[in-house]
C-alpha cells in the first residue's frame, strides 16, 4: 500500500479496514444504528463446545427445574408436614457445600471434563433413584432424603466444575457475554420449568417429572463428552485425595491474599444477606398489597417480577457486556441494587414495588455476570476449582442467610422497614467496600496479563519462574503474586500485571 497524491494505493483484492473503537459498536455502515449491538451478546455461541454446552444448559435449566417442585410437594404428600420439606432443604444445602469445596480441589488436580461427567451423571441416577421411588410404589421419605443428599453432591460438583472450566473454552474477553448467556438460560428455566411442571403433575403425575429430568440430563453428558480435555495446567502441583483438605486450605490463602477476590466476595454478601427480601414477600403481599391470605395473585406478581428483571437484563446484555470496567460496574450494580430494595421498603403501591423488583432483578444479573467474569478471569487456573468453590458456597448459603435475617428483621422492625434497612445497609457496606479497596473499582478487563502465581502450600517457599522477571516494585505488600490474571488490570497502573490487587 502507497499514497499518491492523497490517494491510497492498495494491492490488488485488498479493501481499506478501519479499525472502529469499541465504543462505536452500534453504528452500522452510512452511520446507520446497529439495535442488534445492543441485545443478547451471542459472540460464545460462535465456538462450538461452549454452543453445544449452552444449547444443553437451556433444556435441562427447564427440565431440570421439575424436581424442584416435585421433591417438596412428594415430601409433603407424604410426611403431611412442612417440617420434612425444611429438613430436606438442610440436607440439600449441607451435602453442596461439602462438594463445592471438595470437587473445587479436585477440578485443580484432575481433568476437569471428566468431573463433568462424574457429577452430572451423579445427577441422572439421582433423578432416577426418585423416578424409581416414586413409580414403585415405595414412597420412602428416608430414601427421598437420601437421593436428596445425591443430588446436592452432584448438583455442586457440576456448579464448581462448570464454573472452573468455563474459562478453558471462552476467552477472557468473552466471559461477561459467556455468563450472560448462562444467567439467561438459567433464570428463564426458573420461571418456564414451574410453570410447566405444573401443569403436568396432573396429566402424568410427579414421579415422571423425575424421569423428565434424567432424560435432560442425558443431552448434558453428550455435550460434557464432547468438550476437549482439561487437565491441570503444567506445572500445577498435584492434587491427592488425601490431600485435598490442605489443598483447600491454600485456595482460602489464595483469597486471602488477594483483595480483589475478597472484595467481590464481600460485595457479594452484603447484596444478598442484607438485600434478598424474598422471605418477607408473603408478608408484604398480604399486608401491605391487600392480598388474600395463603397467596394470591399479589404474591405471584412479586415472586415472578425479579426474574422478569433478570430476563430483560439478559436479553439487553449487548449495552454492557463489551465494557472494561468490569469492577466499577460490578460495584455499581450492587449500589443500584441497593437502591431498588430500599425504594421496594418505601412503595405502599403494588406497581411501585413491581417496577422496583424488576429493576432490582435487572441489575442483580449485571452484578452477577461481572461477578463470575472476574472471579474467572483473575484466578490463576491451578486455583480456580478451589476459588469456584468458594463462590459456589456464597452463592448458595447466602441467601438462606438473607431468609434468616430478614425473617427476624421482619418480626422486630415491621416487614417494610426491615426490606429497606436492608437496602441501605447494602449500598453503605458497598460504598465502604469501594473505598476500602479501591482496586476493585479500578479493575479492567483487558488483554492477556501475567497470572498471579498459585499460592503455595504453606512452609514452601515460592519460586519465581525463570521466564517471569521480578516487579518493579509496583506491587503492594497485600500481593503475594504480582496482579490480575489474564485479562485484568487496574486502571492505576494501566499496564496488565502490575497493579497492587
Amino acid at each position: 500500500m502507497r499514497c499518491a497524491g492523497g490517494r491510497l494505493d492498495l494491492a490488488p483484492g485488498v479493501s481499506p479496514t478501519i479499525d472502529v473503537p469499541t465504543r462505536g459498536r452500534a453504528i452500522g455502515r452510512r452511520g446507520s444504528v446497529n439495535l442488534g449491538a445492543y441485545f443478547v451478546d451471542r459472540r460464545p455461541l460462535t465456538i462450538p463446545s461452549f454452543r453445544r454446552l449452552w444449547v444443553a444448559s437451556a433444556i435441562t435449566a427447564v427440565g431440570g427445574s421439575f424436581s424442584l417442585i416435585a421433591v417438596p410437594t412428594q415430601l409433603f404428600t407424604l410426611g403431611g408436614s412442612s417440617a420434612m420439606i425444611g429438613v430436606s432443604a438442610a440436607v440439600s444445602l449441607c451435602t453442596l457445600i461439602a462438594s463445592a469445596l471438595w470437587s473445587g480441589a479436585l477440578a485443580d488436580a484432575m481433568d476437569r471434563r471428566r468431573l463433568l461427567l462424574a457429577g452430572n451423571t451423579g445427577l441422572g441416577l439421582a433423578y432416577l433413584g426418585m423416578w424409581l421411588n416414586a413409580v414403585l410404589g415405595l414412597n420412602s421419605v428416608a430414601l427421598l432424603l437420601v437421593l436428596v443428599a445425591a443430588h446436592g453432591v452432584s448438583f455442586g460438583t457440576t456448579l464448581t466444575a462448570m464454573g472452573a472450566a468455563v474459562p478453558r473454552v471462552v476467552p477472557t474477553e468473552q466471559l461477561v457475554a459467556a455468563n450472560g448467556l448462562s444467567s439467561l438460560t438459567r433464570y428463564s428455566g426458573a420461571v418456564v420449568g414451574p410453570l410447566l411442571a405444573g401443569a403436568l403433575i396432573p396429566a402424568i403425575g410427579l414421579g415422571t417429572l423425575y424421569l423428565f429430568d434424567a432424560l435432560a440430563l442425558t443431552i448434558v453428558l453428550w455435550a460434557v463428552a464432547r468438550l476437549p480435555e482439561m487437565p491441570p495446567p503444567a506445572g500445577a502441583p498435584a492434587i491427592r485425595v488425601a490431600g485435598t483438605l490442605r489443598a483447600l486450605g491454600d485456595g482460602f490463602r489464595y483469597l486471602a491474599g488477594h483483595r480483589v477476590m475478597i472484595a467481590i466476595l464481600a460485595v457479594d454478601l452484603a447484596a444478598m444477606v442484607f438485600a434478598l427480601p424474598h422471605a418477607l414477600l408473603p408478608e408484604l403481599a398480604e399486608r401491605t398489597y391487600g392480598g388474600p391470605a395463603g397467596g394470591g395473585a399479589e404474591l405471584g406478581v412479586l415472586f415472578a417480577a425479579y426474574p422478569a428483571g433478570v430476563l430483560l437484563a439478559g436479553l439487553l446484555s449487548g449495552t454492557f457486556s463489551r465494557t472494561r470496567r468490569h469492577g466499577a460496574f460490578m460495584a455499581s450494580a450492587a449500589m443500584a441494587w441497593g437502591c431498588c430494595v430500599v425504594l421496594l421498603g418505601l412503595a405502599a403501591n403494588l406497581r411501585i414495588a413491581l417496577v422496583a423488583l424488576v429493576a432490582g432483578g435487572a441489575v442483580n444479573f449485571v452484578l452477577s455476570t461481572f461477578r463470575n467474569a472476574i472471579s474467572q478471569a483473575y484466578t490463576d487456573d491451578a486455583l480456580r476449582g478451589r476459588i469456584q468453590g468458594s463462590f459456589t458456597v456464597v452463592l448458595m448459603g447466602g441467601p438462606q442467610l438473607a431468609n434468616m435475617l430478614h425473617g427476624f428483621g421482619g418480626a422486630v422492625l415491621g416487614v417494610r422497614s426491615a426490606i429497606g434497612i436492608g437496602g441501605a445497609l447494602t449500598v453503605l457496606t458497598v460504598a465502604l467496600l469501594v473505598r476500602a479497596v479501591p482496586e476493585l473499582w479500578r479493575y479492567e478487563a483487558g488483554p492477556a496479563a501475567v497470572r498471579p502465581a498459585p499460592i503455595p502450600p504453606a512452609g514452601r517457599p515460592q519460586a519465581r519462574p525463570a521466564s517471569q522477571p521480578p516487579l518493579s516494585g509496583r506491587s503492594s505488600p497485600a500481593t503475594p503474586s504480582g496482579g490480575p490474571a489474564a485479562g485484568g488490570r487496574s486502571r492505576q497502573d494501566g499496564r496488565a500485571g502490575h497493579s497492587s490487587n
